[in-house]
């Protein structure tokens, strides 16, 4: 049981743990805007478990109050070789805002889900305090918030350019991308006695040096110059210009190092590492965690976020379907980086023997979940590509899409004798498994399809068309909704065969860059003709690093530089957003507004008053039901 378990079971959050170890000093301190929790799918626990099998001594303070005396960064004192900052698994702005700014009332990676428990903009807040407390100590920033603002970037929330966070925060070093291969490397070089500040040479960092100091030379990289932070700040056309190099360079295997100048000094931003090998990825998922919070926290509550996903299994990294609007291939790459089968089962089994398991997986997934074992078929094609995504605008002919491996694996999870139902919890591309989109489509998925539907949905399965219009979709690098239509028919049809009534779960976006208001009426009359009442609806946010943030700050598009609208104003954005409410009642006199200022008649009848009518017809056939019902009661107490 959880209780039974040594406090040393966990990486150390409090000096009477770090005292129980027998340690002196601690070589590195992780500062987290999370809770802890040891569990694989948290950012933190992986680092510190990476640090520790390096064979070097590492503490955690999780959510420190930095707004009182700064106890909590004091607690530890200073580190034999750095301290590790991450605002947590969120940008820390995402975390605390909606899309419309309004701050939310809850974190789910805070016990309890309170929230108030980290600042905003974190890393920089971080590391900003722990550079005044130990100025000769160095500071490596790494997660999602480092990541997607190393470079010049567009923050919604102030509606600015930011430079490099690197400039803000005060940190020596960045590791941008999910961080085990330059986290080992910076380890090793420190332990051979290399100082820290000449670690300038490792894939996957980026760093700020003085503009006229030497750059440091590199056979293996060539150089690429990105237009300066000053002249972005002058002309949204250079910095529009900017991102398609830095996406390009982002995700390809043979990258350049990126460089731009910041007031006096020189931003390098080093290539990133290949993708990891399945020997390198199964050693990360493989360390020694817990799988549980930190029992520090069992009188605060819950963690929301632990709790989603303590009985989930993750069995890749990596998206290549380039979505404009998402930040997983910025973060993560575009080629996939799969474990073993040897290693998710080990996981499984581990986790039948958690305290609470009742034979029930949550998710068997990753950030799309059908993308597990599959890569480019001659891998030379895929060192020489610069696209974005693999899969748009077509499926790349290179890609093998072969569902069989993880059709397979589905299999192996089933036969555990400990578990009685797995599920895919995240969402899957369903353009994947269509043969009008996916034309190099085999057997596999129709196989994948029927095993899916038969056995591993929990009720209802997410996907995400996002749109209806060709235009926008085009905008977003998906597909177009014609290939939703012919998903929906496959996937009705095994659950028919298998006699199940599993409903679709269609997301949609609104407002997103190309999208315009008659666009969300054609799409609210397309779903209602196809049976959706849509709950999985969101307002686009712009967040960096991403093509559509681009669009929305400079109008332009940054592959073309050429116009593109957005709804920006809270008018516009309500405007468009309202079309997903057309059953609510609340909503029908402005939708009729709407539809009718753009001349639209035929949706009003189309969207309202055919609703309205289905209406009066239900409660016609309830009261009639109702009514019989009565008749029958009376004539048998008679």
């Amino acid at each position: 049981m959880e209780e039974l378990r040594p406090i040393t079971d966990w990486l150390p959050i409090t000096k009477k743990e770090v005292e129980k170890r027998g340690w002196e000093q601690l070589d590195v301190i992780i500062v987290s805007g999370d809770a802890y929790v040891d569990h694989p799918s948290f950012g933190t626990a992986v680092i510190g478990r990476i640090i520790e099998s390096e064979g070097f001594k590492v503490g955690v303070i999780p959510q420190p109050n930095w707004q009182d005396d700064l106890r909590d960064f004091k607690k530890f004192g200073a580190p034999r070789l750095f301290f590790g900052v991450t605002s947590g698994c969120m940008d820390s702005m995402v975390n605390h805002y909606t899309a419309n700014k309004r701050k939310r009332s809850t974190d789910a990676y805070t016990p309890g889900g309170s929230s108030g428990f980290r600042p905003d903009y974190a890393t920089t807040v971080y590391s900003k305090i722990l550079k005044k407390l130990y100025p000769e100590v160095p500071v490596l920033i790494g997660g999602v918030e480092a990541s997607l603002r190393r470079v010049t970037h567009y923050d919604y929330w102030q509606d600015k350019l930011f430079p490099s966070i690197l400039a803000d925060s005060g940190a020596d070093l960045l590791v941008y991308g999910m961080g085990e291969q330059p986290l080992r490397e910076i380890l090793r070089l420190l332990d051979k006695g290399v100082p820290f500040s000449s670690l300038k040479n490792i894939n996957q960092t980026a760093y700020l040096q003085p503009a006229e100091a030497k750059l440091l030379k590199n056979k293996n990289w060539e150089d690429v110059k990105l237009a300066g932070h000053e002249k972005c700040l002058r002309d949204k056309r250079s910095f529009a210009a900017n991102f398609k190099i830095i996406e390009q360079e982002s995700n390809k295997v043979q990258a350049r190092r990126i460089l731009q100048s910041y007031q006096d000094e020189l931003l390098v931003i080093n290539p990133p590492y290949p993708p990891m090998l399945e020997d390198e990825i199964d050693a990360s998922f493989d360390l020694p965690y817990t799988r549980l919070p930190h029992p520090k926290y069992k009188k605060r509550g819950s963690l929301p976020a632990y709790e989603m996903i303590k009985f989930s299994v993750n069995i890749h990294r990596g998206c290549f379907g380039g979505c404009s609007f998402c930040t997983i291939s910025a973060h993560q790459g575009k080629f996939i980086a799969s474990r073993s089968e040897e290693s998710v089962m080990k996981e499984v089994d581990a986790m039948t023997k958690m305290p609470g398991f009742k034979g029930i997986i949550s998710d068997i997934g990753g950030p799309s979940a059908n993308m597990y074992r599959m890569k480019g078929k001659i891998q030379s094609i895929c060192d020489r590509c610069v696209a974005p995504s693999c899969i748009h605008p077509v499926v790349c002919s290179n890609l093998d899409t072969s569902h069989k491996p993880l059709t397979e694996l589905y299999k192996k999870v089933d036969n555990h004798p400990g578990v009685k139902k797995a599920f895919v919890g995240s969402g899957i591309r369903y353009d994947l498994l269509v043969d009008s989109y996916n034309k190099k489509a085999d057997d596999s998925l129709d196989e994948y399809m029927e095993q899916l539907v038969s056995k591993h949905v929990c009720g209802r399965l997410k996907v995400a068309p996002e749109h209806t219009s060709d235009n926008t979709l085009k905008l977003m690098r998906k597909p177009s909704f014609k290939h939703f239509h012919e998903f929906k028919k496959k996937y009705d049809h095994f659950n028919k065969k298998h006699g199940l009534n599993q409903p679709l779960i269609p997301y949609f976006i609104s407002s997103h860059p190309g999208s315009q208001e008659e666009d969300m009426a054609n799409l609210a009359a397309e779903t209602k003709d196809m049976g959706f009442k849509l709950e999985q609806v969101q307002d686009f946010t712009p967040t960096p690093m991403t093509v559509a943030t681009v669009i929305y700050y400079t109008g332009l598009h940054p592959y073309t530089l050429k116009p593109v609208y957005t709804a920006k104003s809270k008018r516009e954005k309500l405007n468009q957003h309202q079309f997903f409410f057309w059953h609510k009642r609340e909503y029908r006199d402005k939708i009729k507004s709407s539809l009718t200022k753009m001349g639209r008649d035929d949706l009003v009848e189309k969207l309202l008053y055919d609703h309205q009518r289905q209406i009066r017809q239900e409660r016609i056939k309830a009261k009639g039901k109702a009514k019989r019902k009565n008749n029958r009661n009376k004539r048998f107490r008679g």
